[in-house]
């Protein structure tokens, strides 16, 4: 789908009280200039549109400063719910005293976005209101009337005997998987975990072999329980990758930092070839021919549970480094984080939840291409989503219309021009279009994909992975006729 634009002018600026109005330097910014919208909503032009200020302003006036905060958090109130370092010690003794709910490793993952706020204005695991607001309308009410999107239901399942041992108590502690107490949970409320009502309702298939449902749902308690979120220090893993993972706060001040006007995000799970780098550009390229003056990419890959044949986030950020380093994108412009929520290929369903927690990183545009979230069907030959719908979703989602959406062209190879372009269907024979899975095979098989694909940095630490998973391979084998 071609990237589709429209201006809309901006409103004209209701008057400030007098005091407001004070000259402070020399000029003051006195008409505001054309905003860019991206969105396929008729109606999205009557959303509140973030603000911008002229770069003219931020010279003249002291008081005036560029905020990349350019979209507020769901709720107006960034969610922070890691305890505060001076009062750790004492809530962690009283967690010690409290009945224990044990997390698995994507249960912390999910412990690690509610904690930092990507899910606000959600304050901890959904209690039973909140779970059936998402699962049947895929958002929130708020007390003022306004609706949150909220697509995804993020929840915690206990066992019967979990659930016998919590008894009476209002409050739990929660233990991660290394054994250490990372939570507490707090006024909290158990109710029945209908898993296939879950499921139908989050895949549009019960299906067997769906990853997510057969790691985190079906070996999963019978009870979900819901209450307030204490995380009782910053979660970390120790993977040699925790500078990555900046929470939304951080990210909306290295914004600031960089005087971004406007701030596009890019969601992957897959290494970055030239045509995600091509439509990333030139998605830049756009902005700025919008009359933006400094667009800030925020290139994001999902770094929670991936199913078993996806690269792993190691070697996906190692080749990400890569793609910087050999100057396919540009390190000055470029903010790389990792996203900590766990992969539930939900399609349509799971976009928005992509989308949601990209506003609250303070991102005001978001880059949707064909099938996101999406994966193949678990049982047929066939995609599991319609790869158009996704982005036709994020267009209509509720508590989704202050974001702006733009929806890429299509890239694939060109053959006669021997690099990655925007398909030109009049000549549809000339392109050659790499999936995933053909990208993964090449790399398996040690042959090179065509000139112009991948930079070489990158398309090595790839090849590399896969010979190191042959050598694995091989001395398993090794190991299996010996015994």
């Amino acid at each position: 789908m071609s990237l589709t634009i429209r201006l809309h002018l901006a409103a004209a600026a209701a008057p400030r009280p007098a005091s407001r109005r004070r000259e402070t330097g020399r000029a003051k910014l006195r008409n505001a200039r054309p905003g860019a919208i991206y969105h396929a909503d008729p109606l999205s032009h009557l959303a509140r549109r973030p603000k911008m200020l002229g770069r003219d302003a931020v010279r003249t006036s002291p008081s005036s400063v560029i905020r990349s905060s350019l979209i507020d958090p769901d709720g107006g109130v960034l969610v922070d719910l890691v305890v505060p370092e001076k009062d750790r010690a004492l809530r962690a003794k009283e967690a010690a005293a409290l009945p224990r709910v044990g997390l698995t490793r994507i249960d912390l993952e999910w412990v690690h976005v509610i904690g930092e706020g990507w899910a606000s204005p959600l304050k901890g695991f959904m209690r039973e209101e909140q779970y059936l607001q998402s699962l049947h309308f895929n958002c929130l009410r708020m007390p003022d009337g306004s609706v949150v999107n909220m697509s995804l239901p993020i929840v915690l399942a206990v066992d019967d005997g979990t659930k016998d041992a919590i008894g009476s108590s209002r409050d739990v502690g929660m233990v991660g998987p290394g054994g250490d107490l990372v939570a507490v949970l707090r006024s909290i409320e158990i109710y029945k975990h209908n898993k296939e009502e879950r499921i139908a309702r989050t895949w549009g298939t019960t299906a067997p072999g769906l990853p997510y449902v057969d790691e985190a749902i079906t070996p999963a308690g019978n009870w979900l329980i819901g209450g307030d979120l204490e995380v009782l220090e910053p979660i970390k893993y120790n993977d040699g990758l925790d500078h990555y993972r900046l929470s939304p706060k951080q990210l909306r001040k290295e914004f600031d930092r960089r005087q971004a006007d406007a701030v596009f995000a890019f969601q992957l799970r897959n290494p970055v070839h030239n045509g995600h780098a091509l439509l990333m550009n030139d998605t830049r390229r756009r902005l700025l021919e919008m009359g933006f003056k400094n667009p800030i990419l925020l290139l994001h890959p999902l770094g929670g549970y991936t199913k078993a044949d996806d690269v792993p986030l190691n070697v996906r950020m190692e080749q990400h480094s890569k793609v910087l380093e050999d100057g396919v994108l540009d390190p000055k412009t470029t903010v790389v984080s990792i996203f900590p929520s766990p992969m539930h290929y939900a399609g349509p369903t799971e976009v928005q939840w992509h989308a949601k927690a990209r506003i609250n990183a303070g991102a005001n545009f978001y880059i949707v291409g064909r099938d996101p979230a999406g994966m193949g069907h678990p049982t047929e030959k066939r995609d599991l989503y319609d790869p158009d719908h996704g982005k036709k979703v994020l267009s209509m989602a509720p508590g989704l219309e202050k974001l702006n959406i733009l929806p890429f062209k299509v890239a694939a190879y060109d053959t006669v021009e021997k690099k990655m372009a925007f398909f030109d269907p009049s000549r549809a024979k000339d392109f050659l279009f790499i999936s995933g899975t053909k990208m993964r095979t090449y790399a398996r098989n040690g042959d090179n994909p065509p000139d112009g694909f991948m930079c070489p940095g990158g398309w090595e630490v790839l090849v590399k992975y896969y010979e190191s998973l042959q050598a694995e391979e091989t001395k398993q084998q090794a190991a299996v006729l010996s015994t």
